[in-house]
């Protein structure tokens, strides 16, 4: 029982592990051209006997080409050609290296599925001339061909203006056979009517309004003679395109605000280069609101939003169907802006249960406007089941001035919102003003009535004499009391008496 549990255990799995390993390499091997070494990543061919006579491929049903980056040959005097199918089961691959072989000739479409090609070395080879169509579409930081035949011609001009224009300050010593058999440094070959060809684009204002039309056209002009054609990009739009010669017009219609931004050209190419002129789409549409969101607490609360519009829409939020004043407590922060939209938040500083409501935000510009609402719960009323109470609104606001926010100054804010202390404070010292001139005015009352009641008194129609009405005096008269003289004595010491 130990020696099955010993085997069927962690040491079994390495074993299986690299039995897999080995069947692997073994496939790879099976698949890899004979004079060919292949790993995972990796064909180098250097053995020259018996060499190879087409470019290397691997079997698909056995290793899989996409995984490999680097091919390597070497000392392979029979490979001389590489067709357009050659190179394109291999996608990943970023390093191709052909140096003292027998290359004659690269087919124009050889590296088109090859986007991830960086460094190409063709040394010492047998090329006598080569097209930079092959590499036009390449993002390549090295080229190396030195040590082939070239023919003089203005076929090559272009590796002289390759070489010329490349970042790194060092250059090849390449050279190129004349008429004569002669060695010509490429450096400085001259050759007449091989230039590189100019583009001019002739476009009106490129700012147009969502659904319009446009047409752009454009020239060019060099020798040899430039071919012509647009480069769109991914342009959503409708378009066509009408070339003859040197002349070239691009109709766009029924213009898309997915547009707005995007680079078109025009581009001349013949056999020593290229030259594009450019313009940028400017699109005008009204805002959409394409999201909004109930409030998300983090860092503070935020009320999240993005809006699309072009010029930049003014943002206005409505509280309870009131306008929002915002201010350093409750503002609107832009966080992200992608040419044409933007990604931002209502952001609140602790809010309680009197934020509690309706937010609605309404985008504007010149070309329309939208708008949207949503409903935010921030807190339960306190002291109440349930966190609310049936017979009080959610939410109170106080009145809000009109404040419209534009998307470029959102943290800015001069006005600021009373804050819920600060109403009830205010709210009670006016029910303190109240009380006071209540009571102030039931004493006054008081007193008249008093005053009236004495009159009468005094001038009973029964002719009745009551006792004189003593007056405490003590202020007067050393604390001494005597009868009252007149009606406002007896008033002044009835206020006495109530004070």
């Amino acid at each position: 029982m130990s020696t099955w549990t010993r085997w069927h255990g962690p040491a079994m799995a390495r074993l299986w592990g690299f039995c897999w390993l080995v069947v692997g390499f073994w496939r790879a091997a099976l698949a890899c051209p004979m004079s060919c070494k292949c790993s995972t990543s990796r064909i180098w061919c250097s053995d020259p006997t018996p060499g190879i006579v087409a470019f290397p491929r691997l079997e698909p049903s056995s290793a899989d080409p996409e995984n490999i980056t680097e091919i390597y040959i070497a000392n392979q005097k029979r490979l001389e050609i590489i067709n357009e199918d050659d190179v394109e089961a291999y996608a990943a691959l970023k390093n191709l290296t052909i140096v003292d072989s027998g290359l004659k000739f690269v087919a124009h479409r050889a590296f088109l599925k090859n986007s991830n090609l960086q460094h190409i070395n063709f040394t010492r080879n047998k090329l006598t001339s080569l097209s930079r169509k092959h590499f036009r579409h390449l993002d390549l930081s090295e080229l190396i061909l030195v040590g082939n035949p070239f023919m003089c011609s203005c076929d090559i001009m272009w590796i002289k203006t390759f070489q010329e224009t490349k970042s790194s300050p060092e250059t090849q010593d390449l050279y190129c056979l004349n008429e004569s058999s002669k060695n010509i440094p490429l450096a400085n070959l001259q050759i007449p009517n091989c230039g590189l060809p100019s583009a001019n684009l002739a476009a009106p204002n490129l700012t147009v309004e969502e659904g319009k039309s446009i047409t752009l056209s454009c020239s060019v002009e060099g020798d040899p003679v430039p071919n012509l054609y647009w480069d769109v990009g991914n342009l959503v739009s409708k378009h066509m395109n009408e070339t003859s010669h040197t002349q070239g017009s691009l109709r766009i219609t029924n213009i898309s605000s997915d547009d707005s931004g995007k680079q078109i050209s025009c581009v001349a190419e013949n056999l020593v280069g290229e030259d594009q002129d450019s313009v940028n789409l400017t699109v005008h549409f009204a805002p959409t609101i394409t999201f909004l969101e109930s409030p998300t607490s983090d860092h503070h609360w935020c009320i999240p939003f993005t809006v699309k519009g072009n010029p930049k829409p003014a943002l206005q939020w409505f509280y309870n169907g009131a306008i929002l004043n915002e201010s350093k407590y409750i503002c609107t922060k832009i966080h992200v802006t992608n040419h044409t939209e933007y990604h931002g938040c209502l952001q609140l500083d602790n809010p309680t249960h009197m934020n509690n409501g309706d937010y609605k935000l309404v985008a504007k510009n010149e070309y329309g406007k939208d708008e949207k609402q949503i409903s935010a719960h921030f807190m339960g009323w306190p002291g109440i089941d349930g966190g609310a109470d049936p017979n009080y609104p959610d939410a109170i606001y106080d009145d809000y001035g009109t404040t419209t926010n534009n998307i470029e100054d959102t943290t800015n804010r001069s006005d600021e919102i009373l804050s819920t202390n600060s109403t009830n404070k205010t709210r009670r010292e006016h029910l303190s003003v109240y009380a006071v001139v209540v009571i102030a005015s039931v004493v006054g009352f008081c007193l008249l009535v008093m005053l009236f009641l004495l009159k009468l008194a005094r001038h009973s129609k029964f002719g009745m004499k009551g006792q004189p009405l003593y007056c405490h005096l003590s202020h007067h008269t050393g604390s001494q009391e005597a009868p009252c003289q007149s009606d406002t004595q007896v008033g002044s010491f009835l206020l006495e008496l109530s004070r």
